[in-house]
């Protein structure tokens, strides 16, 4: 693979297109600073995905469009096209040609193309990874990155070699799956959190389900049912619309006739509607008038009456004087015979005597006077009879008012008996009503006494709830907390076996035969695997043992020569191998050293090996002395003259002959831990996995109760609000009975009030009887003696 052309438009200082062709060998780009060279290293850095305007020497993407001089205009857009031969396929692209291209406009749109075709960042990145030609690649150096890759930082570096090793790709694809992994792990719990907010919702939806089901099931029938019933009553309907269609034709007819009857009664209803209404005036003012008639008819009645006396006394009068009057005439017609007798005589005696003229002169004077007493005695008659007939007036009105104060009296009786009895009503209600109102203080004090425990017992289930919801919430987050415990440990426990399972840490050849174990059954395993120490040792047993560790135990000399024979057939490097059936156990010859301060013993002592390996602790640690610190091991080894090894629990080691080796040692492997470590990881999963276990029950427990209480929170509330709707009940009722109550008060003292005002009015009108029984009697005297004068004025006529 090699590039073989550059293509340039519009990007930095090539305004114009610009086709670089580069051929078999090195081709060098000369010229004066400023001219250019380095923005074609650019263009190639900015066609591969760099998305930093400041590596391009720009402070935005736009910068590194043509941006025009004073005699050129600007350009749109920048372009490059890469072109690179591909004939041995280095790239992952079915093309002998790989052009890669990249666009930007000044709007801020970009684009890529890999061979024509529109892609992402990512597809040109993941392209060129491995290959040293990508973004971090090292086919690329710019201006001053020399001195940027030898003064950076280690990890920059370690960018470089990654990229020369080939292990960019799985490194990105590592993070990218660790951030899937992390992403899955929130969602997974996300979801648990969402199973348990659903698990509590399942019984709800179990009932509201079987609800709905039922429901269904009903409607279905009832469907079903309103269906035949349609079919039934659509056949009897059909028989009715026959009948109806007839009996419409026959009501059709009746209709128009009984139309045009109720129009004519329509108008004859309005007719008399005015007629009622003139009748009603006519009404109204005939009561107007039949009041005012029965007030004229009391007053007429009681000069009837007086009428009545007077006609009585006037028809006495009339027989009287008819009487006097036939008298009189019986006297004139005795005078008138007498005169003319007298006359006869006169007109005899005219002659004979004088004397005769003058008595009758006399008599005659005497007649006139008589005359005048009579017509003055009549005219005092008729005065008396005047006075009379006027205190007789009198009496019949005192008469009249006695009656109407009398009427006035007996209905102020009976209202007051009307009324006393409506205030004896009144007051037997008002016991009744305070009877009423004891019992609903009674019912209200009782709703109030039940409302109170409700509250009480809705407190005491708010307060258990909130106990429940904490107690939820710790189980919770302990089962949260249990479960990242359970991921994490799964995980490390997972990453652990697969790196043990790929023997990562041990050398390639080593790593080689035990991928090929099944090929040779009688290897039994690197050293690492087989033996077994106390995790306080296993430092100082690395430290010993150095890289022994890595070497493959076998059966016998066989398995060891075909393991070396494929190794070198291969070219896998190289391994020591130790066959069972050839090592020899090593004794420690310094038994005296042991009772040394600081010994904690022959290495050897301190490992296990399975079961048929015994001789193997032995073999590789049976002159290595374990003491606890690098001053007491040097003390020993003077002391022995350094005729053996030691090495301390820090890893510090001192060899044979006095060297030393030590230091700030870390065992990033720790081969011989691996095992341990797995087992103390599993154990801890398990571990952790019950209290997942526990923590699960746990929750599910207090979700229970929760929607259990919360079932009884929701009776009670029901109850309160029951309770509460009996308490306004009682307290409406209540409110009602006073205002009721008070209503009747009102009109108990209105009654009273009135009783009072009855009261007043009957003294009233019994002290107007008296004075009317006093103006009577003494009408009664002077009509007493009117009539003795009448009648001796009646004597004297």
């Amino acid at each position: 693979m090699y590039l073989k052309s550059i293509e340039m438009q519009g990007f930095k200082s090539f305004a114009d297109k610009i086709h670089l062709e580069f051929n078999d060998g090195v081709t060098g780009i000369v010229g004066p600073n400023g001219s250019g060279k380095s923005n074609i290293a650019d263009a190639v850095r900015w066609v591969l995905g760099e998305q930093s305007a400041k590596q391009l020497r720009g402070s935005n993407m736009q910068d590194v469009i043509f941006s025009g001089t004073e005699t050129r205009k600007p350009v749109s857009y920048a372009c490059v096209t890469l072109t690179l031969d591909n004939a041995d396929r280095s790239l992952a692209a079915d093309y002998d040609d790989v052009i890669v291209t990249r666009k930007v406009y000044r709007s801020g749109e970009s684009e890529y193309l890999l061979n024509g075709s529109i892609c992402r960042l990512k597809d040109i990145q993941e392209l060129f990874y491995d290959t040293g030609i990508g973004q971090e690649g090292y086919s690329i150096i710019g201006q001053g990155q020399i001195d940027k890759i030898l003064s950076g930082k280690p990890e920059e570096r370690r960018e470089l070699f990654d990229e020369a090793a080939g292990i960019v790709k799985f490194k990105k694809r590592k993070a990218i799956a660790k951030k899937k992994l992390e992403n899955e792990h929130l969602n997974r719990l996300r979801v648990n959190d969402i199973l348990l907010e659903l698990e509590k919702q399942v019984g709800p939806l179990a009932r509201q389900s079987e609800k709905a089901k039922q429901y269904l099931r009903y409607r279905d029938e009832c469907r079903r049912y309103d269906l035949q019933m349609f079919a039934l009553d659509e056949e009897g309907n059909r028989e009715k619309e026959k009948n109806l269609d007839s009996r419409r034709a026959i009501l059709t007819e009746e209709l128009a006739k009984n139309q045009e009857v109720t129009e004519k009664n329509h108008a004859a209803y309005e007719e008399l509607s005015a007629q009622g209404q003139e009748l009603e005036q006519v009404i109204l003012s005939l009561q107007e008038e039949k009041s005012e008639k029965n007030v004229n008819r009391e007053n007429r009645e009681g000069q009837i009456r007086l009428l009545k006396e007077q006609q009585s006394h006037q028809e006495e009068e009339t027989l009287r004087r008819r009487k006097r009057m036939t008298e009189i005439d019986g006297l004139l017609q005795e005078k008138d015979e007498a005169i003319r007798k007298q006359e006869a005589e006169e007109r005899s005696l005219k002659e004979d005597s004088d004397d005769r003229i003058d008595v009758l002169d006399d008599l005659r004077e005497q007649l006139s006077v008589k005359e005048k007493e009579i017509e003055e005695l009549n005219r005092k008659v008729s005065e008396s009879q005047a006075n009379v007939i006027q205190l007789l007036n009198e009496k019949a009105a005192v008469n009249a008012r006695q009656q109407r104060y009398s009427a006035m009296q007996e209905q102020s009786s009976m209202r007051k008996s009307a009324l006393t009895e409506r205030l004896l009503k009144a007051r037997t209600e008002e016991e009744e009503r305070e009877k009423e109102r004891e019992k609903l203080a009674a019912s209200l004090k009782e709703a109030e006494q039940s409302l109170g425990n409700l509250k009480d017992r809705q407190e005491a289930l708010l307060s258990e709830e909130e106990t429940l919801v904490k107690a939820r919430e710790e189980a919770r987050n302990e089962l949260s907390h249990a479960n990242q415990q359970v991921e994490r440990l799964r995980s490390q426990y997972e990453s652990l076996r697969n790196i043990s399972e790929r023997y990562e840490g041990f050398g390639n050849s080593t790593r080689r035969i035990m991928e090929q174990r099944d090929r040779f059954p009688g290897v039994l395993g690197p050293v690492s695997d087989l033996i077994r120490t106390d995790k306080r040792y296993e430092l100082a047993v690395e430290t010993a043992l150095g890289a022994v560790i890595q070497n493959i135990v076998t059966e016998d000399e066989d398995t060891a020569r075909d393991c070396i024979a494929f190794l070198k057939e291969n070219k896998y490097g190289r391994s020591t191998f130790l066959p069972l059936q050839n090592i020899q156990p090593k004794e420690f010859s310094r038994r005296d050293a042991l009772k040394e301060k600081g010994v904690i013993g022959v290495g050897s002592e301190l490992l296990k090996a399975p079961e048929g390996m015994e001789v193997l602790p032995s073999y590789l640690l049976g002159n290595v002395l374990v003491v606890e610190n690098l001053d007491q091991g040097l003390r020993i080894a003077r002391k022995f003259r350094y005729d053996f090894r030691i090495v301390t629990l820090e890893g510090d080691l001192v060899n044979r002959g006095g060297s030393l080796t030590g230091g700030a040692f870390r065992s990033g492997s720790n081969l011989l831990g691996r095992k341990r470590e797995l087992e103390e990881l599993e154990k801890s999963w398990h571990r952790w996995e019950a209290a997942l276990q526990k923590a699960r029950e746990v929750t599910e427990n207090a979700a229970s109760k929760l929607a259990a209480l919360r079932l009884k929170k929701d009776e009670m509330r029901n109850l309160l609000l029951q309770g509460e709707m009996k308490k306004k009940e009682v307290e409406v009722s209540r409110d009602s009975l006073t205002a009721y109550g008070k209503d009747q008060e009102n009109d108990r003292n209105a009654l009273q009030s009135e009783l009072m005002m009855i009261g007043q009015q009957a003294g009233e009108l019994s002290r107007l009887q008296e004075e009317l029984t006093g103006s009577l009697s003494g009408i009664e005297g002077r009509q007493a003696v009117a009539e003795a004068e009448n009648a001796s004025l009646q004597e004297a006529l």
